[in-house]
């Protein structure tokens, strides 16, 4: 007999507003603090880093001691933008995933994050994935987070890989700090076949964050593309979280890895050099601008 899910325990909202925040993964390539200042410019208010293996630079778990974890509050602090959410993407089944993830979800709390999203785990390390969930969703009570598992987008079995993966995965981890971060943006690359918006709205119920991308398919691969002119449907995405009473409380992250492109086999490119930060910050401000509109929100002009 299935155990029913419990619904994840949602991070209050800013001031009673859905928490918009933006993806480090466009500014790979460029220092914290530059970043920061640049979101600060262009309106943002918050940032979700981005420690993503073949998404951005190369890093070790040296990025995430308690020396590092003080230097990025205070540049969060310094540009006067908020941390709600944090990806720090690993296979939550591999061998060192426990003593890993925690030293992770420790550094996320320090700078002020109440969510940290991550992968679940191929289906192939399913037994360790398990046993290490456990003791992370305890930890997760213990620092005041909640865990959002991604739906990948590399192609390969993950335990998480459609939104109809998500029940009985969360009834059987059941535990209200676990749920889902959906990514849309991944779902054309991870399962062509599976029709984006409506997969991404059926998941929407067991979400305590989502990611907004948008992808342009080509025979030479997958590229992200300005919200709105790609295929996943962001505007259709949008308007469900506007009007589902079951997904009011969802924050969300503008990830839109502008040096980033998926090949044909799904599998992701870097560009050889970082994008300017101007060009950054015009998708960025543009982005900023189709969310809003389509949450019904009010932005402030910036000048």
């Amino acid at each position: 007999m299935t155990t029913p899910h419990i619904p994840p325990r949602i991070p209050p909202t800013a001031g009673g507003q859905r928490i918009v925040s933006i993806s480090g993964a466009p500014y790979d390539g460029h220092p914290a603090p530059h970043m920061l200042e640049s979101l600060a410019s262009i309106g943002a208010t918050h940032v979700e880093p981005a420690y993503i293996v073949g998404y951005t630079e190369p890093f070790d778990e040296s990025a995430f001691t308690e020396a590092r974890a003080v230097e990025y509050a205070r540049a969060l602090a310094d540009a006067g933008i908020g941390c709600h959410a944090m990806s720090s993407h690993i296979d939550l089944g591999r061998p060192d995933a426990l003593e890993v993830f925690q030293g992770r979800m420790r550094f996320a709390a320090r700078i002020g994050a109440k969510v940290i999203n991550t992968n679940a785990a191929a289906r192939v390390n399913e037994v360790r994935f398990f046993q290490h969930i456990e003791p992370l969703a305890k930890l997760a009570e213990e620092l005041d987070l909640v865990i959002g598992l991604e739906n990948p987008g590399d192609g390969s079995d993950n335990l998480l890989n459609v939104a109809a993966d998500g029940p009985a995965l969360l009834a059987r981890i059941g535990h209200e700090r676990v749920g889902l971060n959906y990514d849309a943006g991944n779902t054309i690359s991870h399962r062509p076949g599976v029709p984006t918006a409506a997969d991404a709205l059926a998941a929407m119920a067991l979400c305590l964050h989502t990611h907004i991308k948008d992808v342009r398919r080509t025979p030479e691969g997958y590229f992200f593309t300005a919200l709105g002119e790609g295929e996943i449907g962001c505007a259709e995405i949008l308007h469900g979280l506007r009007t589902s009473p079951s997904s009011a409380a969802v924050s969300l992250s503008i990830e839109i890895p502008m040096r980033l492109h998926r090949g044909a086999n799904a599998q992701p490119s870097r560009a050889a050099f970082r994008v300017p930060l101007a060009d950054i910050e015009a998708r960025l401000k543009a982005a900023l601008g189709f969310v809003h509109h389509h949450l019904n929100l009010q932005q402030e002009s910036v000048a």
